[in-house]
């Protein structure tokens, strides 16, 4: 862990920044930076985009708050400019979250490159589209790469880096450090790859799950229930790797591999055919409805943020008396 000079010295360098798109990621976004006394301008074409990031900043204040963070007086440090070349003049960091279309995230980059300054780190949130293919219409793309971050990123610690094929690796360390000094978990992916790591866990996750719904082994919140009773118990302490490794008795995964490899090896040939028609979409809507449906979505996104909290100062709690 960064001690807290470094993560002061991360901050002070990236003091300000600008945030491109404030939908649910962009203002997510800008609450964590605002609350880590960075200046923040946001750029989005939205009408009345004001009223909605102060909203989102005012629904955000009591999950900044338990998680010891300032949660008031947050719009001191935020202003709004909609021209794209005045937003992004003076900043030392850009954390875009605009569409997920390519071409549209080449036109930016280069609109953006024209104008901010050379030192500023060019981050994208985007969960899908590379930092190469971004960088398409730059003529330097040494400081962009991609940042993408777990919803919500002023609560889920990780963000994925990845770097693009002209990324400079200064920039991907800067980007480290600047993720590090806002208390989230970075991770840098050695490749780039479609859909990143985290997504492609959570679809082979949800692949499965509507499986096991499409052929009627269980309903959408016995489901629910199967993986927040055990697998997500599991890995909220421990990944797949490590879970498996303990699995495996005193050889670790020398012996689970040496006694289940063959069986699981079996099962990774075999592709179960999901067909998420309107049919198995409207059954998995109709006992969604039926359920958890029922509580307003506002209350569930409040319980489960509160749980989340909980659950990463028990983590916290957890590492400090390990060391790490």
């Amino acid at each position: 862990m960064p001690s807290s000079a470094d993560r002061a010295a991360a901050l002070n360098r990236y003091r300000n920044v600008c945030v491109i798109g404030a939908g649910v990621i962009g203002s997510s976004w800008a609450a964590l930076f605002l609350a880590h006394g960075l200046n923040v301008v946001i750029n989005d074409p939205q009408p009345g985009i004001e009223a909605t990031v102060k909203d989102a900043l005012i629904k955000i204040g009591p999950t900044l708050l338990k998680l010891g963070l300032p949660h008031e007086g947050l719009e001191r440090n935020l202003r709004f400019e909609p021209d794209l070349a005045r937003a992004v003049a003076g900043a030392d960091l850009v954390q875009e979250n605009g569409p997920e279309k390519p071409e549209w995230k080449q036109q930016l980059w280069a609109r953006i490159e024209a104008t901010v300054p050379k030192h500023a780190l060019l981050l994208s949130s985007s969960s899908a589209r590379p930092a190469t293919e971004q960088a398409k219409e730059m003529k330097d793309a040494s400081r962009l790469l991609v940042g993408h971050p777990f919803n919500p990123p002023h609560l889920i610690p990780l963000v994925e880096i990845v770097p693009g094929e002209r990324t400079d690796p200064e920039a991907t360390a800067d980007a480290v450090a600047f993720y590090e000094a806002l208390g989230k978990v970075p991770r840098v992916l050695k490749k780039e790859i479609q859909g990143f790591v985290a997504n492609r866990l959570q679809r082979a996750i949800m692949r499965e799950a509507c499986y096991l719904v499409q052929e009627g082994v269980v309903t959408v919140d016995e489901l629910d229930d199967v993986v927040t009773s055990s697998i997500g118990l599991r890995w909220a302490v421990n990944g797949p790797f490590s879970s498996f490794h303990m699995g495996g008795g005193p050889n670790g995964l020398e012996s689970f591999f040496q006694h289940l490899g063959k069986n699981m090896a079996a099962s990774f040939k075999v592709i179960l055919q999901v067909d998420l028609d309107e049919a198995l979409q409207r059954k998995i809507i109709d006992q969604a409805a039926a359920s958890f449906g029922k509580t307003p979505i506002p209350r569930m996104e409040r319980e489960r943020d509160d749980t989340q909290v909980a659950l990463l100062h028990v983590l916290a709690a957890r590492n400090g008396r390990n060391g790490t």
